[in-house]
This record gives C-alpha cells, structure tokens and sequence, in this order.
C-alpha cells in the first residue's frame, strides 16, 4: 500500500518536515495520531482551513488518526502569524459559538465515528492553569532570544508585539504536549505560517518527556502570482452555505486563473493524479471543463453532491442560452420595500454583492452591473416593483455572478 507521506508529497502539500525520512517511515509503519488546531475566530471555517482538512482526510484514509483541536484557549490570546496588527478580543461566548460552527462543518468532511478521529477544545487545559506553576514547568524551556528570531514575531517586532501575544508560542506547544500525554499524538500538521509554533512543541516534548515528536507544514494556497487564494472582493470564500452560497462557492473555482487549475485540483480533490495533469495540461476552451470538474469536485466535498449538481445545472443554464434560474441564489424581499423603490446601490448592499457603496459606483461606472441584461449606468437609478417580471428581478455583478431578487 502506497505512504501517505509520498502521497501528500507528489500532491504538493508538504512545505517543511522536521525530520523527513522518520516521518516517512513512522507513517508506513503504524497507525499516527495527529492534530492540527482550529482557532475559531469567526463563525465559519474558509478555504485556507479546507486544504488543511482535505490533509486530515488523505490521513485518515491511510489509517491515521486526526485530532481536530479547536483552539477556544488559544483563540483568548490570538496567533501573531501572519497578522500585521493585534487580532480583534473576543469574548468567551463568541469563541464557543464559533467552535459550534466549526464541528458542524467539519463533520461532512472527516470521519468521526468510533475512534477514527477526535475533536478536543484546548480550553480543557489552557483556561485553569496556574500562572506561576505554568511558568515553572513549562516557560523555562522558552528562550526569549530565540522565540523573537521566529518569523511570526519578528514580522510583529516594528509594529509592536504585545505581551499577550507573546504567550501564544508557548500556549500551542503545551497544546502539542498534552495532546501527546492524552492520546499519544506524535506529529502536528499546520500551514507553513505555523512552522515556529510547531517546532517549539517539537521541542518541549523532547525536553519534558525525553521523546521525538514530529512536526510537518504544508504550502499555504496561493495563486500562480503568488497571493493568498480564497478572497474575493466581497470578503473571504467561506465553507458556511449561509455566508458563501453553493452557488457562490462554486462559481469561485469555476473561475480560478488557468495557471491554477493543476494545483487546485491536486490539493483540494481527490481525483488521480494522472486525471489531475491530464486536466491541468488542457489548453484553450478545453480547460473550461476542467475547470467545471474542480469547481463540482470541490463544492461537492463542502456542500455535498446535490448541491454541487444545482449549482453547476445554474452555472450551464446561465451561460448557455436557456436559462434555468432556479438554482441561482436568490434574496427575498417584502413588495412593501419596493412600492416607493430602491436606489441600485442599496439593494447591491443588502444582496452582498457589493462591500461599499464606493464599490457600487465604480462597477456602476466601469459598466459592471446589470439589471435583467440590461447596464446600469446611472448611480441614482430606482428599481420598483413594476420592474419585477412574475415577482422576480435577475441582476449580475461582471460577466459571471448572478443574483436574483424574489417578492414575497
């Protein structure tokens, strides 16, 4: 049977390994529980989580045990990678309620029946500890030299890096530490910005246990250009069908560059690598069908396979020629609101299609929005109930985002 270390290698996951041949050969040899940590500071999961569970899964597949760790202690601190500025505080409540959210996506995409994997709040162990024995214990195997020469402080350094913050290396590799005395879990997984927090958990079971624990980072998804995948200009492309409709969702990789369409199909589907260069190698016209099957593959495994074939039925009707716009999402509105009528760019607000009213008056400008295939071309234009055909209105953002307005 095939590694899954060679599996995760030849798709293009793994980034840095801390030691790769033992890695390789603990994998082949046993059953290797391993986590990776979810600090739920929104109420959805995003793509860039997705890769890292599309890695959970190849694992589990494999015969690996998953720990998906929700972070509802470290997410009171918040993770300085990455970040410019100090995360935004959040309340206890809101963490919980985010985590919630979280189990509930994550359950389409992992196993979790009978010992096959395991959720875990860190909170059960970073909410009681005790500052002083904590100290004790665990902080003096932390040397601050060498924690400030970590990229994700070093980023931080000019800007100002607060003491609260400062903990959160520590908090994530005691995480790794009793992750190993619970379930004897040997490797955390991360993206590639996790890479110094996961070796200062590396190195605290080595100098408390006596033990080699094993840290690996994946390739963070970015674009061929080299820019963080998963953004629109309407926000981030969430996993939530309430925050990013199917529809939306499938749209987004329906229209990723040409460039990108090998490496999103190796990363996030399981599809046969053969498959996945035969497709990637299409040219012209031809790679919008590849496309189409990333797009269905992936809006699948999210959102499950009825709701991909509706969004892909929607995609073909609106870009062939009869247009079936039942599976286009849609927004309900009462005909009250439209008896006096609605300024265009209120109604591109309250549909999400826009973020700003600026927004709104530069696509306006650049000839960007229509209304029933027809441009708008004037900021202030009203619509009214009178302009509803059968209660409906169909409006487009560019040439491929549809949105419908329905009376009720």
């Amino acid at each position: 049977m095939e590694n899954v270390f060679d599996i995760l290698k030849e798709r293009g996951y793994i980034e840095q390994a801390t030691h790769e041949e033992e890695i390789r050969e603990l994998l082949g040899r046993e059953s290797v529980t391993f986590y990776i940590g979810f600090d739920p500071t929104a109420d959805s999961l995003h793509v860039g989580h997705f890769l890292q569970i599309m890695v959970m899964a190849y694992m589990q597949r494999a015969g690996h045990r998953p720990i998906f760790l929700l972070g509802g202690g470290t997410s009171m601190v918040g993770d300085p990678s990455g970040k410019t500025d100090m995360r935004k505080m959040l309340t206890e409540e809101e963490i919980r309620h985010n985590a919630e959210c979280f189990k509930r996506q994550v359950r389409n995409l992992l196993d979790f029946s009978e010992g096959k994997a395991i959720m875990v709040n860190n909170a059960e162990w970073l909410l009681d500890l005790k500052y002083i024995p904590f100290l004790r214990e665990v902080g003096k195997h932390f040397s601050v030299n060498r924690m400030l020469t970590a990229e994700c402080y070093k980023n931080r350094m000019e800007r100002g890096l607060s003491f609260l913050e400062f903990n959160y290396m520590i908090m994530q590799s005691y995480d790794f530490l009793q992750l190993y005395e619970r379930y004897n879990c040997k490797l955390q997984l991360g993206g590639n910005d996790q890479w110094s927090n996961i070796l200062g958990g590396v190195d605290l079971i080595r100098r408390i246990k006596g033990e080699q624990a094993y840290g690996m980072t994946f390739k963070l998804l970015t674009t061929s250009e080299g820019k963080k995948m998963g953004k629109t200009e309407s926000g981030a492309v969430w996993l939530d069908p309430d925050k990013t409709s199917p529809y939306d969702f499938y749209q987004y990789w329906r229209n990723v560059n040409d460039a990108d369409v090998e490496k999103c199909l190796s990363l996030l589907t399981f599809l046969p690598m053969e498959e996945v260069r035969r497709l990637g190698s299409l040219e012209g016209a031809e790679i919008n069908r590849a496309k189409e099957i990333l797009a269905f593959e992936v809006t699948k495994l999210v959102h499950g396979e009825e709701e991909a074939k509706k969004a892909d039925r929607a995609a073909k009707a609106l870009f062939g020629k009869g247009v079936n716009t039942e599976d286009v999402p849609y927004t309900e509105f009462s005909r009250e609101e439209f008896k006096e009528g609605m300024d265009i760019i209120t109604l591109l607000e309250k549909i999400n299609l826009i973020s700003s009213r600026s927004e709104g008056r530069r696509l306006i400008k650049q000839n960007g929005i229509s209304v029933e295939n027809e441009k708008v071309k004037d900021f202030t234009m009203i619509i009214k109930e009178e302009d509803f055909k059968d209660g409906k209105l169909m409006i487009r953002k560019g040439k491929k985002v549809y949105h419908q307005i329905r009376l009720v």
